[in-house]
């Protein structure tokens, strides 16, 4: 269950007479329930929901559930513990009831109180979970619970129905009984809210139906649980659901274009011209500068300001103490030296304005947490703020929110997604592009010496620009040094091959995001296999533990989402031994995928050195299910490839045969 913002109703109402629901009752289990140790519609289901049941009631102000679940095998035993997270002060979770049925028909009613965690806790918001853990559960129980969300008469809370679940369900009954009066409710500006939509994903066939009592319903048996693949897009966007919402909009045209408008004079708001601004735009440019300089020198002011999205955020009690106050435009943000990534951002927008470049707002998704609908009538799908400027009649989108992103770099999750912008005809629905392979490149060079034992030493630098990079910089801004190095090690035994020993010695250029991210290894360790008169080494240094993605899975039912696209070249060298010699190493070979991705191997001995290069360049971040057969393809044979032997051969030390 997914909570959203709440409306008000327009008056202080009395609690209105409605008869109370009889939901989720307790059942007695039927023989087949108890019996049960497989669902043959979903082979191999650590668990499964016999039954599901939400019901909300706007007049009543209270959301209620309830659910019985079959544990089929120890995984599905973690479904015991369930959490229920609500916005705490106006919301609150009570009637919790929940049991454990053994297979034998035993019952053993939970009798602890539920725990209530603070999930979450911001200025004015927080966020809560209730926990509670069914007792005594075991491979073949069945779970039931119910709980009541309750809040107040002055609010509307419509829902969201998450048809599909983890788990496959037998059947399900949701109901909603919107609030009575209409012509009463009205949003946080205090503006009328009066109509009643939904936005729907359901399959073919399943609808949502409409009662004459006002009451919506819908049922559904045998829902497929939410597809569990490698690189998948966000599943909130793509799994079955239902969302109501109350709004003052009949068409998404209407709502696009003034809630645009809004929005628009929102930013210019923030991003209002002051004298102090004006003042510090005199100090970063210069009037004879062409307007890419100017660009990049105030883009390269505002990113050295403190970005408190990535650090900390002061708390209301340190700003006061500060005898600050929360920013109110672009002049607080550059007072203060510091501000959010959306603050930053449109503070950006400001000087860009200031120093006479043509400038506009733009709001985006999140790539890696939700994908848009233009049918659900909600400014909450975007949210992150990019500015577009304009450089000798071209348009270049810019994330100077993104910590570390160089100019014209657009983190990965802002990129190839819909956004909402200003632009000479007023707002628009619009897109921002994806990056090019060839902006996100990792290269990993390795030398290494190999010793007559098959001991190896030496040094590898991996050198990156573009996501690569920023996602380490990001990582090195929110953790202390011992942390990244943690995980960076954590990343190259996975890169590694077998008996390697890989410690990240330090980092270059870390902190400047004008240049390319390197880092340097120590390597050392056993990476051979020596039988007699020879030594077995990976052929290909860095992928010989690598976990091929897609090779395993035969179909696709969602999107691959891959996050950018990249370029990896590798280039090892390894400086043998007088008494070793190459006896065969990788062929030559080159797989082509036209038009998305390319791989090519390439080996070259000498005397005493042999260097294994490889390149993998992929042009796509997306890919639609239709073409999952040509991409396993490709991936299958590169797996081949990359699974390829050197074999050394090794003559006695004493020059005999």
């Amino acid at each position: 269950m997914r909570f959203r913002l709440w409306l008000q109703v327009a008056f202080a109402a009395a609690v209105l007479a409605f008869p109370a629901s009889s939901w989720g009752q307790f059942q007695p289990p039927t023989d087949e329930e108890l019996k049960m140790t497989a669902e043959p519609k979903a082979p191999g289901a650590a668990a499964i929901y016999l039954y599901r049941e939400e019901t909300v009631d706007d007049n009543l102000h209270f959301h209620s559930f309830y659910a019985r679940i079959k544990v089929l095998t120890e995984k599905g035993k973690e479904l015991a513990t369930v959490g229920v997270p609500y916005p705490k002060g106006a919301f609150k979770v009570e009637d919790v009831k929940a049991r454990t049925i053994h297979s034998d028909g035993t019952v053993i009613p939970l009798d602890v109180k539920p725990s209530d965690l603070v999930e979450h806790k911001g200025t004015g918001v927080q966020i809560n979970k209730m926990v509670f853990t069914l007792p005594s559960v075991e491979v073949g129980s069945i779970l039931e619970y119910r709980w009541q969300l309750r809040y107040g008469d002055e609010t509307l809370s419509s829902p969201e129905w998450e048809v599909q679940q983890e788990y496959f369900v037998r059947k399900a009954h949701y109901s909603f009984l919107p609030f009575a009066y209409l012509h009463r409710v009205v949003n946080s500006r205090g503006e009328a809210a009066s109509k009643l939509l939904y936005s729907s994903m359901l399959p073919e066939g399943v609808k949502v139906n409409y009662e004459a009592s006002g009451r919506y319903t819908l049922d559904v048996t045998d829902v497929a649980p939410v597809p569990d693949e490698e690189y998948m897009p966000p599943m909130a966007a793509l799994m079955e659901s239902v969302q109501f919402y109350y709004t003052g909009y009949s068409t998404k045209e209407d709502f696009w274009k003034h809630e645009g408008e809004r929005w628009s004079k929102q930013m210019d708001h923030f991003a209002g011209e002051t004298k102090t601004l004006k003042d510090a735009v005199a100090t970063i440019v210069a009037p004879a500068d062409s307007e890419d300089v100017k660009a990049h020198k105030i883009y390269d002011a505002v990113m050295a300001l403190e970005n408190t999205d990535y650090t900390r955020r002061k708390s209301e009690s340190e700003l006061k103490e500060l005898h600050l106050k929360e920013a109110k435009d672009a002049e607080d943000v550059w007072t203060r030296k510091s501000g959010t990534s959306d603050e930053i951002a449109l503070l950006y927008l400001a000087m860009a304005r200031i120093a006479g470049l043509k400038t506009y707002a733009m709001t985006v998704c999140d790539r890696n947490r939700d994908i848009f609908n233009p049918y659900f009538l909600s400014l909450s799908q975007f949210q992150d703020v990019l500015v577009v400027v304009t450089i000798d009649g071209k348009e270049t989108p810019l994330d100077p929110g993104t910590k570390f992103a160089d100019f014209g770099e657009l983190d990965w999750r802002h990129s190839l997604v819909s956004s909402l912008r200003q632009s000479e005809k007023g707002p628009e629905l619009s897109g921002t592009p994806g990056n090019s392979y060839k902006q996100a490149s990792t290269l990993r060079t390795g030398y290494l010496t190999i010793d007559r034992d098959g001991s190896i030493t030496g040094t590898i630098r991996i050198t990156m620009n573009g996501p690569a990079a920023l996602r380490w910089r990001e990582t090195a801004v929110e953790n202390d040094e011992d942390e990244v190095k943690k995980r960076f090690n954590e990343e190259l035994r996975r890169m590694v091959p077998d008996g390697v020993d890989a410690e990240l010695d330090h980092f270059l250029a870390l902190d400047d995001y004008h240049s390319v991210l390197m880092a340097i290894v120590k390597v050392s360790g056993n990476m051979g296999t020596a039988t007699g008169k020879r030594v077995f080494l990976p052929g290909v240094f860095f992928e010989s533990r690598a976990k091929h993605p897609f090779v395993a899975e035969e179909k696709r039912l969602t999107p691959v989402d891959m996050e950018y696209a990249d370029t990896v070249s590798d280039e090892v060298t390894y400086h043998l031994p007088d008494t070793f010699a190459v006896e065969s190493a990788p062929p030559d070979s080159s797989i082509p995928w036209p038009g998305h991705a390319a791989f090519q191997l390439k080996s070259v001995a000498k005397k005493n050195d042999i260097t294994v290069a490889r390149t993998f360049a992929r042009a796509f971040a997306l890919l639609e299910p239709k073409d999952y057969s040509s991409l396993r393809d490709f991936y299958q044979k590169v797996a081949t490839a990359d699974q390829q032997q050197l074999v050394l051969k090794v003559a006695p030390a004493n020059g005999g045969n």
